[in-house]
């Protein structure tokens, strides 16, 4: 009897778990992703389990472009971890249990697709026909590899032969190596001074559990943003986003956050690069203030002012004068302080490169002293502007747009910068 009774409890209790399972998992298919805000058309959900998900239908398009952000880039890695996040952005296109082949999937439904990592971000995109068919096979797709990529040994010796291709066209430009040179010289604490494509070492000899401990430390619901954006149904994309992603547990680790902060350079720094080729180099930066800064707008500014072509300061003094054959500049928004940085090209036998730099130096810091016309803020106003009512009709660039402001802290930074 005692035996009987001992069973038959065991056999209750048990029967009482898979009823709360049964009832967990159904919770989870059926919550709706609840709404957050709407800004211009865009509107914010969010995922019990911490997904961001942005939503921008345009009618007028008839394309429909899935965009998935990952809130991890070369700022978040650690010692022996350069190259981390790049590295894991080529992998992700490996395959997953359900998901072979990635690239003959896209390419067989007429997809333009492409996955980037930067200082603070990586982002995987396919821009397809508008389809409902189209557009719910990316959202299973990129469930998928963000949670059940393979991540094999031999997919990364495959890939290995790319990542190097990339570093080592990166090692054999000038400019870039010059620019790697000055970004390590401005931050001597910060992340921001390492190469996003990282240190040949650490690409080369990277154990796989590490890049899959990696791979599970961040890329979880929590830590993610998805972009819809061009012609689609909105109810079901809502369905599709929950069906895929809605059943990712949230994960139970806490991501420690970035503290490191670059400390006040004093005084100017200098290095010097010594490479075989015709052309010379020469650069400056400066430290800025971060994306989501108020100063920001007019740091970005300035940086048309002097490098826009063909009325940009720079230009007028340098290209015009032919004293230097080239010249780019500007600044990019980051989530932390970054640079704005000018770079000119100089012929072997042409102007002596003391007298460039000085020139330089001297006409950006120009500003400093006189500061700049009305006339040359309303038209880089105008200029930058109309980049934007241009990105806002193509549902790929909007998406990359709001990636990028959205892995400074908050997509709503798009229209703040506005």
């Amino acid at each position: 009897m005692s035996q009987f009774q001992t069973t038959r409890s065991s056999h209750l209790q048990f029967s009482c778990c898979l009823a709360i399972l049964f009832t967990c998992i159904a919770s989870i298919a059926t919550a709706e992703p609840k709404k957050i805000t709407t800004v211009e058309g865009i509107t914010e959900y969010r995922l019990d389990n911490g997904l961001q998900v942005l939503l921008y239908p345009d009618a007028s398009s008839p394309k429909v472009t899935v965009n998935l952000t990952v809130f991890v880039g070369s700022r978040h890695e650690g010692y022996g971890e350069a190259g981390m996040a790049h590295l894991l952005e080529h992998m992700l296109f490996k395959g997953t249990p359900t998901h072979q082949k990635i690239p003959k999937l896209l390419q067989e439904r007429g997809a333009s697709f492409n996955g980037t990592t930067s200082l603070d971000r990586t982002n995987y995109y396919e821009t397809f026909n508008a389809s409902d068919d189209n557009l719910e096979f990316a959202l299973k797709l990129e469930a998928d590899r963000m949670m059940n990529s393979n991540i094999r040994g031999e997919d990364l010796q495959s890939e290995m032969t790319v990542v190097r291709n990339e570093f080592e066209r990166g090692e054999n430009s000038p400019s870039r190596i010059l620019m790697q040179r000055m970004r390590g010289l401005a931050f001597e604490w910060h992340n921001y001074g390492k190469s996003t494509i990282g240190n040949r070492s650490d690409i080369e000899r990277v154990p796989i559990p590490s890049l899959r401990s990696f791979y599970r430390k961040y890329y979880q619901p929590d830590n993610a943003m998805v972009v819809i954006a061009g012609k689609f149904d909105t109810a079901k994309a809502l369905q599709y986003v929950q069906k895929y992603f809605g059943v990712i547990p949230a994960p139970e680790r806490k991501l420690p956050t970035t503290y490191t902060i670059e400390p006040a350079q004093d005084g100017e720094r200098a290095v010097t690069l010594r490479r075989v080729g015709d052309i010379n180099l020469v650069a400056v930066s400066y430290h800025i203030p971060a994306g989501p800064h108020p100063d920001f707008a007019a740091v970005d500014a300035l940086g048309y002012i002097l490098a826009i072509e063909p009325a940009g300061r720079l230009y007028k003094s340098m290209i015009e004068t032919r004293k230097v054959t080239a010249m780019y500049g500007g600044s990019s928004p980051q989530h932390d302080p970054g640079l704005l940085s000018m770079l000119v090209e100089v012929p072997k036998k042409g102007t002596p490169l003391k007298e460039v730099q000085e020139l330089l130096i001297s006409e950006v810091e120009r500003v400093g002293k006189e500061g700049v016309t009305q006339e040359e803020v309303d038209r880089v106003k105008r200029q930058i502007l109309q980049q934007r009512e241009r990105s806002l009709t193509n549902s790929t660039r909007i998406a990359l747009d709001l990636s990028n402001w959205g892995a400074q802290g908050d997509w709503r930074l798009f229209f703040l910068y506005r």
